[in-house]
């Protein structure tokens, strides 16, 4: 299996390579047009100047045969290149390299096509095999030589050099280039494979810690150097926010579990004890009656537990409440409809009760029946901590654009370590859970969860023998 180390160092080498081919083709052809060309210029500017001193001897005679010779013969071992001088007709009748006796002269230019050029254009350029002249392929630049005033043709000088020469300056420049290109593609790979290493190490660490968390070690982290690049930072902090938010939601979901575990196995012990007593006589027939009061108040009180647990997966699942639901009605009216549902229970613990309304209406835009099983959760929760003959307080506020409502009870002060933990699932402030049977420590959970599915806030404070429940709605006029 490849390794994202090897396909990057792979994939790196191999544009590299594309490139380096790329510019070594796009060079070679730019050189050899380059050298052709400055070659070309050359010949051209010899020929024009051999075909000068050429006119000059064969007008005015001045220039003896032996010094013109002489000169032909140093203009080409100067320039590197060979001469011939052709008279009018195309017959050779001087080489450069033999200015003094010529085996080759004598040898006529048959070509009609080039004596045509000649006669017509400045400077004939041709490539190839000169025919009884030069076995190797030459470049050819051909130049006549002409009468100063009438422009009467003389002769033809033919200014040429090999092929070779030209191909030998570009074949030194590329072996000079693929040689730099070599310790390039070489010092190339050495940096691509350090950076590499260095980028896939963290990914490698990453996976590395994934997998030790697909097996149970849910503590795993990622770890990377600071020096990485910012995307392998980033996809290692969300990694490690993925491995929190898991461990937190596998955290309760077996406190979650634990918890329904320890408050099922009570009730369900009870009504089993009670059921078996029956049916083998141990509980007299008199007694039944009474037990079996028990087994239903029981019964009753896991269809309540199972109620409101599917009513809690039921707004989860929404995501909150839907528009269509959401009514305009007062909130002052809400909360003392539900004040008043709980008069028998305030009498019976002779509770003193301060009410705080506004005088005119506050309305708010919500689902009426979310907020009355919020403002039923607290005061139910207020009444039942709330001491006989305590304080039990009930607040309507507004402020620039929400509506406050507080519930408040006298009673033992909350520590402040437990007041986080009131809106957890089956949070109870006895540990052992023998008090306040007949409730689950869902209530305040029910009620963060319906605040929040209308994007409001609950908050709780509890100091000096005096707790109170604070939830927000939106105000509307």
């Amino acid at each position: 299996m490849k390794t994202t180390f090897s396909r990057m160092v792979f994939a790196f080498v191999l544009i590299l390579l594309v490139a380096l081919l790329i510019v070594s083709v796009t060079f070679q052809i730019l050189m050899q047009r380059f050298v052709k060309n400055r070659t070309i210029e050359n010949l051209k500017s010899h020929s024009t100047t051999i075909s000068q001193v050429a006119a000059a001897y064969y007008e005015d005679k001045t220039l003896s045969q032996r010094d013109f010779l002489i000169q032909l013969s140093v203009a080409g071992e100067l320039s590197g290149s060979d001469v011939v001088i052709c008279d009018a007709a195309g017959r050779l009748v001087l080489c450069s390299d033999a200015p003094f006796g010529c085996d080759h002269r004598g040898l006529i230019i048959t070509s009609r096509d080039f004596l045509r050029k000649i006669n017509a254009e400045e400077y004939v350029i041709s490539e190839g095999v000169v025919e009884g002249l030069y076995p190797e392929s030459r470049i050819l630049v051909s130049t006549a030589i002409r009468q100063e005033h009438s422009g009467k043709l003389l002769g033809i000088v033919l200014v040429s050099t090999p092929q070779l020469s030209a191909t030998a300056i570009t074949r030194t420049f590329m072996d000079n280039y693929i040689l730099l290109a070599v310790m390039v593609i070489l010092f190339a790979i050495v940096v691509i494979t350090l950076y590499t290493r260095r980028t896939s190490n963290p990914l490698r660490d990453m996976a590395k810690t994934a997998t030790a968390f697909g097996h149970g070690d849910l503590r795993a982290r990622a770890q990377v150097p600071k020096r990485s690049p910012m995307e392998i930072q980033e996809l290692a902090l969300a990694f490690n926010n993925m491995a929190q938010a898991l461990e937190q939601s596998e955290y309760q979901r077996k406190e979650f579990v634990a918890n329904v575990s320890h408050e099922l196995k009570t009730p369900m012990t009870t009504i089993g004890g009670y059921v078996d007593g029956i049916l083998d006589g141990t509980i007299p027939p008199q007694q039944q009656q009474r037990y079996l009061k028990i087994v239903s108040d029981e019964t009753h009180r896991l269809s309540r537990l199972v109620r409101s647990m599917l009513d809690i997966s039921r707004l989860q699942s929404q995501g909150g409440i839907p528009e269509e639901k959401k009514v305009r009605f007062d909130v002052c009216e809400c909360v003392g409809k539900t004040l008043l549902t709980f008069e028998q229970k305030i009498t019976q613990k002779q509770l003193d009760v301060q009410v705080t309304l506004p005088d005119l209406p506050v309305f708010t835009r919500a689902c009426p029946d979310s907020i009355t099983q919020v403002v039923y959760n607290l005061l139910d929760n207020a009444v039942k901590f709330c001491p006989e003959k305590g304080l039990l307080g009930v607040r309507v506020r507004t402020g620039s654009d929400k509506i406050y409502v507080s519930i408040s009870n006298t009673g033992p002060t909350i520590p402040p370590e437990e007041l986080p933990l009131l809106f957890d699932r089956f949070h109870k402030l006895d540990k052992s859970r023998s008090e306040n049977r007949d409730g689950w420590g869902l209530g305040l959970y029910i009620a963060k969860t319906l605040i929040c599915s209308h994007d409001q806030d609950i908050s709780v404070s509890s100091a000096d023998g005096v707790t109170e429940f604070t939830f927000t709605l939106k105000l509307v006029n």
